[in-house]
């Protein structure tokens, strides 16, 4: 049987997102409810949540949630419900400020609403345990929905660029098989990179491949849920996913709210590893040179067989079968490993050069110049490579 049912859990985007990925589920649509007012709009809703006329309703952004009762059952998407956001908030979800972003479920039959009084009964015993207070959740029989606008209808999909809201407070029904999530984190020695990460998030999902199946660095990444960095010093509000949290001895250093791309999660990278004040972060992001002859350089002219690798991606880029000794004081290679490095002109200080850069992190390598030969020499800077011997490259 084809059924419906109306929750309001903050903002509309990730609540719906949220929803659509729940197998049973038909169809999700975003739109206004809870009001008193007729033909409300995105506009309307707003003002309202400053200006209202005495006597006025505001609606709550919510979500219409159509599901066949034969594949899942109104109690388990009530228990959901409450599991993803914070229903002791008032007029609110984290920095969502605003009667519009009040928690509410609106249910359409008998058997909804005693579920959603009996799973309410059991989830506020559990958030008392964890220090929460009262659920506010407004409860009421669905009167009337109102379709968002069609730019709000799928808008994580259709806007990659963004973050996911995650506003759940971490507490979990006892039947749900979520001990993973419940285990806080123990921080590292040093640094390394956390990603806080939320069910159903199509940035976290969207970063993870473009950036994070790729990544060979070696500075460690681990993923995590916000309600396990209890032994962390962290600044950042955790209320969104994707969190790319840079962290020194289990306290925060620099982080990123939202889906970063390639080039962006690289460039925090190097601010992260190098430091700003590097030979190496100078070389890498501000088209520097090393100096002749650096302590790098003469670490890597002779090491054994192996590989040189981005020092941000970890990517090969040259091989020591490679290598030459060209007496420049600069690493010289015959060629790059196949698709590891781009080439671009380069006319800076009057000079007509082809730089090279490393293809996945967008770094800057060095130069390449023909060779009386009819080969070329890559000019390389040690100091923004990494040696790795052949027996330890990872397959």
């Amino acid at each position: 049987m084809i059924v419906e049912i109306v929750f309001a859990a903050g903002c509309f985007w990730g609540v719906e997102k949220n929803f659509e990925q729940i197998p049973g589920v038909i169809d999700v649509k975003s739109g206004y409810v809870g009001g008193n007012y007729p033909s409300p709009t995105y506009k309307k809703v707003l003002e309202y949540r400053k200006n209202k006329p005495e006597g006025l309703i505001n609606y709550t952004e919510g979500v219409q949630v159509t599901f066949d009762n034969t594949k899942i059952t109104a109690k388990e998407l009530i228990k959901n419900f409450w599991e993803i956001h914070d229903p002791t908030q008032i007029n609110g979800q984290g920095n969502d400020i605003g009667d519009n972003y009040r928690s509410a479920v609106y249910y359409t039959n008998e058997t909804q609403r005693q579920a959603i009084y009996n799973t309410k009964a059991v989830y506020q015993t559990l958030l008392n345990e964890h220090g929460y207070k009262k659920i506010v959740t407004e409860i009421a029989p669905l009167t009337k929905f109102y379709d968002a606008e069609k730019y709000h209808q799928d808008y994580l999909k259709n806007n990659p660029n963004g973050y996911c809201p995650d506003h759940s407070t971490g507490v979990k029904f006892a039947d749900t098989p979520d001990d993973e999530k419940k285990e806080p984190l123990i921080p590292l020695d040093g640094k390394e990179i956390v990603v806080i990460e939320s069910d159903n998030c199509p940035y976290c999902e969207r970063f993870k491949k473009d950036v994070l199946d790729s990544y060979r660095g070696t500075l460690k990444i681990r993923k995590a849920y916000s309600s396990q960095m209890e032994k962390f010093e962290i600044k950042t509000k955790l209320f969104a996913t994707p969190i790319i949290l840079f962290i020194e001895n289990g306290k925060e250093v620099l982080a990123n709210r939202g889906y970063m791309d390639e080039k962006s999660f690289y460039k925090m990278l190097g601010d992260f590893k190098l430091g700003k004040n590097s030979e190496s972060y100078n070389v890498a992001f501000n088209e520097g040179t090393d100096n002749r002859f650096c302590k790098e350089y003469d670490i890597f002219k002779n090491t054994p067989d192996g590989v040189f690798v981005d020092k941000l991606s970890g990517d090969i880029l040259f091989d020591t079968q490679d290598r030459f000794n060209s007496r420049t004081g600069w690493l010289s290679f015959f060629k790059a490993v196949d698709g590891s490095t781009i080439e671009l002109e380069d006319n800076s200080y009057g000079m007509n050069r082809i730089e090279v850069r490393a293809k996945k992190s967008g770094i800057h390598l060095g130069h390449v110049f023909p060779r009386a030969d009819g080969k070329r020499r890559f000019c390389i800077n040690a100091t923004v490579l990494e040696f790795v011997p052949r027996a330890d490259i990872k397959k």
